[in-house]
């Protein structure tokens, strides 16, 4: 069965939680695509170089998860030749046999167009920062100045700009705990997966 599932969204918002937690439930595979650019700019050099030559390995690095790795991404990303050749990695990991879900911030609008379930998982920048200021410490108002600073360039970039797909079902995360967020994703897969 080739089954798709593109969650969207702004950093921190849950979409990764929410993506795994699909992922494992339905048995599909999981594609994290924002480790995709974080590797390239954690490669550092030449970003089209690394990004076509990228590896599964390279996801695998410890250091993809930090505030500085997520700044590296968002800026490599705006780059049309890196986007390029990342694109494709994606789809033929969105196509495979056996179902998989993929997030990151163009999945439903650029790279899965046609995919089975879209969703936009989103939560006020706020929370997202505090959400990040936890994971990562340091000082909360900075926290706050770099989620806005990392909207504005993922929504204002002109290749692939970070937005719901019209399609979309949107999940607003600021007031939801993880269990209900994660139920509500996966009640739109069973519907779907139901109805074909």
């Amino acid at each position: 069965m080739i089954f798709t599932v593109a969650i969207d969204g702004p950093a921190a918002a849950g979409k990764g939680t929410i993506s795994r937690a699909v992922a494992a439930r339905f048995g599909f595979r999981h594609l994290d695509t924002g480790l995709l650019y974080r590797a390239v700019g954690a490669i550092g050099g030449d970003p089209v170089a690394a990004a076509r030559g990228l590896r599964v390995e390279d996801l695998e690095r410890g250091d993809l998860r930090t505030l500085a790795a997520g700044q590296a991404a968002s800026r490599v990303a705006v780059i049309p030749e890196v986007r390029a050749a990342l694109v494709e990695f994606q789809r033929r990991f969105a196509r495979s046999e056996g179902g998989a879900v993929l997030d990151g911030r163009d999945i439903g609008t650029v790279i899965c167009p046609g995919a089975e379930v879209k969703l936009y998982v989103t939560a006020s920048a706020e929370v997202r920062a505090h959400r990040r200021w936890l994971e990562l410490g340091g000082d909360e108002a900075q926290v706050l100045a770099e989620v806005k600073e990392r909207d504005a360039r993922d929504m204002g970039r002109a290749d692939a700009p970070l937005r719901a797909a019209t399609d979309a079902v949107m999940i607003d995360t600021s007031e939801m705990g993880i269990d209900e967020a994660v139920e509500a994703a996966c009640n739109m897969v069973a519907g779907r997966l139901a109805a074909i």
